[in-house]
């Protein structure tokens, strides 16, 4: 260990990246400026809302940068002049172009939230949880300008449990992901002599999520929905519809078989223990739902008040 304090620039965006730029701030070393999205509209009101990381940056008084772009030559040449020994970027959301790459000493730092090279890209939690991955974690890697292809530094491995939800997953490397990157700066030139090459063939895209993903065919098995169920909270969370009416659901659990022979969306017994509904193999057993307009609520609780809604032999609508 060199326990040498460096001279930080980070770059980050949701409060994934803020859990990081809080264990960096109660380090030994100095975080010379903070880079992160410009405010954007958020809430009813559309008001310009600060990221999570700018809000700490300015509670701590570190010097924020906003561009909306790094590719400019005066945005650059400030970047420059913070005389920075390494670039931590966590979640930042701007493409650093090779000038910035090289810009600080050490060059720059990725706390991507994958085991790479299994998935690269936008989604990697939610696409290792929709795949069935046992696990995954967080990769130090040192950038370059291929989209989360460069040389890996060290990693921090958690396992993806049958209940484990996006949401879940992502406090768990909100925890690991910070002591993985300390550890990596302790000693940075000696992570960097032992950084091990990618092997693209490995490499999987994580696509971006979209909002009609959330959308469930019940041809499909009960474990392929309960991973989708997982991957999807907290976002897009998925939902079906019933007698016209969007149901969200947030929890379930997947049932090797039905005790009844039920078209796919069926369901086939509604108790204090869940909702089972027919797939195309098994059955998912809902746990937690949510109606328009209402609290997302255990699934006992819910048919104290709408048992009737979900009646055995009742049947989610299946997508054309």
């Amino acid at each position: 260990m060199t326990n040498t304090a460096l001279r930080i620039l980070f770059a980050g965006t949701p409060e994934f990246s803020a859990r990081h730029l809080q264990a960096l701030l109660a380090s030994e070393h100095e975080i010379v400026a903070v880079y992160t999205q410009p405010d954007r509209p958020a809430g009813r009101g559309k008001k310009l809302q600060a990221s999570p990381v700018k809000q700490l940056a300015e509670t701590a008084g570190i010097p924020v940068e906003q561009p909306a772009s790094l590719r400019d030559e005066e945005v650059q040449q400030t970047l420059a002049n913070y005389a920075a020994d390494v670039m931590v970027v966590v979640a930042y959301g701007l493409i650093l172009p090779q000038a910035v790459l090289d810009t600080p000493a050490l060059g720059c730092l990725n706390v991507h939230a994958s085991l790479l090279p299994r998935w690269r890209g936008a989604a990697p939690i939610q696409r290792a949880i929709e795949a069935g991955d046992p696990q995954t974690g967080v990769t130090i890697m040192q950038m370059d300008a291929g989209l989360d292809t460069g040389a890996m530094l060290a990693t921090a491995e958690r396992a993806i449990a049958a209940e484990t939800t996006s949401a879940d997953m992502l406090e768990e490397l909100a925890e690991s992901g910070p002591a993985a990157l300390l550890a990596v700066l302790a000693d940075l030139p000696q992570y960097q002599s032992k950084a091990i090459t990618q092997d693209d063939e490995l490499a999987t895209y994580a696509e971006k999520i979209q909002k009609i993903e959330g959308l469930l065919d019940w041809s499909l098995s009960a474990e392929e929905l309960r991973r989708k169920v997982c991957a999807f909270n907290p976002f897009p969370v998925c939902y079906s519809l019933l007698a016209g009416e969007r149901v969200k659901i947030w929890n379930a659990r997947a049932l090797d078989d039905t005790n009844a022979q039920a078209a796919p969306g069926t369901i086939v017994s509604a108790d204090r223990e869940g909702i089972a509904v027919s797939c195309g193999t098994g059955a998912l057993l809902i746990t937690q739902l949510q109606l328009p307009g209402g609290k997302s609520l255990p699934t006992e609780a819910m048919l104290n008040s709408r048992r009737d809604q979900f009646a055995i032999g009742q049947c989610f609508d299946n997508p054309d």
